[in-house]
């Protein structure tokens, strides 16, 4: 017995949650970790006519002063905050079965009211989606992960990422509604060019100037490959001798040259593939050579609440034996104290 449309749609659902075996080796998906931290530490958050605003500390406004006896004082009037404005984006993926192809899968489709499918006919339907809904997933997060890490002037329609907020050139450009040309207290810290020999000295000088500032310690630093090679190597950590036995083991000491992990001030150096894809994408060697310093209380991921990863089934067109399938986000990245973030590259 086929399956009605009411009931493809629900058994897009039920394949989430249900088919578990057959699962393909995955031989194209790599790590994400920026949007991984990204999404860990977002908030959901609501865009009042479309747009999120904070506001943020923008001066003391002093009029202190020393006075003895009956001396005039003056008093001055105070405006010490200023208010961020940031826009929601839009992102939108999906797929979808021409009826010949949902039959060449064994899954009939009714247009009557009432229709009792064959357990195989389930176990097809559950297959099918499952596997391509997984396909949605990863290329979700493949291309989310890119557009988070660019500055938003590849396309109007997409969101200015980490490159706009913790921008390689901090004293222009407009972020969250605030010129940086005209307020210093909203640049980032930038250091660019460091040489091989320098690195650590001056990423010791970028974690200085990312406290200065109200004290926010980085707690995720991510880079690409070339950049943490360098840093490795000039770390002098190349060599971990592993002795078994105590070192009285008949055949000697075994030794192990790899590193398993690199940290500064305690925090993990993180390498994100995507830096070298998103090099691959634009024909430079960029990003490799590039980390950033983060703080995951000055910088946030915020989804529009009720709109992150909805999925959505849009309705038969008339013209059309066809069955969508799709999920959409409403999303923005904001921040509300770019000095305390840093980008840093080697030469």
């Amino acid at each position: 017995m086929p399956f009605t449309a009411a009931q493809l749609v629900t058994g897009a659902n039920y394949s989430l949650a249900t088919y578990q075996k057959k699962d393909p080796i995955d031989q194209i998906s790599i790590n994400h970790p920026t949007l991984d931290w990204l999404v860990k530490n977002k908030e959901v958050s609501t865009f009042g006519n479309g747009s999120f605003k904070e506001p943020i500390f923008v001066s003391n406004s002093s009029n202190y002063q020393n006075y003895f006896g009956a001396d005039q004082v003056s008093y001055n009037e105070r405006d010490p905050v200023k208010w961020t404005n940031f826009n929601y984006y839009n992102n939108h993926d999906g797929f979808w079965f021409d009826e010949d192809r949902l039959l060449a899968a064994g899954i009939h489709i009714s247009d009557g009211g009432d229709a009792v499918p064959t357990a195989v006919e389930k176990e097809s339907l559950i297959n099918l989606l499952s596997q391509s809904y997984r396909a949605l997933k990863n290329g979700i997060q493949d291309a989310l992960a890119i557009e988070l890490l660019r500055d938003g002037s590849q396309s109007t329609k997409a969101v200015p990422g980490l490159a706009s907020i913790v921008d390689p050139s901090p004293a222009t450009g407009v972020v969250g509604g605030i010129d940086a040309a005209t307020y210093t207290y909203w640049r980032n810290n930038a250091n660019l060019g460091i040489t091989a020999a320098d690195v650590i000295a001056e990423m010791q000088q970028t974690w200085d100037d990312c406290m200065r500032y109200g004290g926010m310690t980085p707690d995720f630093i991510v880079a690409g490959q070339a950049f943490i090679d360098n840093y490795r190597k000039e770390a002098g950590v190349t060599i971990n001798r592993q002795i078994e036995g105590g070192g009285n083991a008949k055949g000697g000491i075994s030794l192990d040259p790899s590193v398993t992990n690199l940290y500064f001030h305690g925090v993990p150096i993180v390498w994100d593939p995507t830096f070298e894809v998103l090099d691959a994408l634009l024909s430079t060697t960029t990003q490799t050579k590039t980390a950033y310093f983060l703080n995951s209380r000055a910088i946030k991921l915020r989804p529009v609440k009720g709109e992150w990863m909805r999925d959505r089934k849009p309705e038969r067109l008339p013209d059309r034996y066809v069955h969508y399938f799709a999920k959409t986000s409403k999303y923005s990245l904001t921040t509300d104290k770019r000095n305390a973030l840093a980008v840093l590259s080697i030469a």
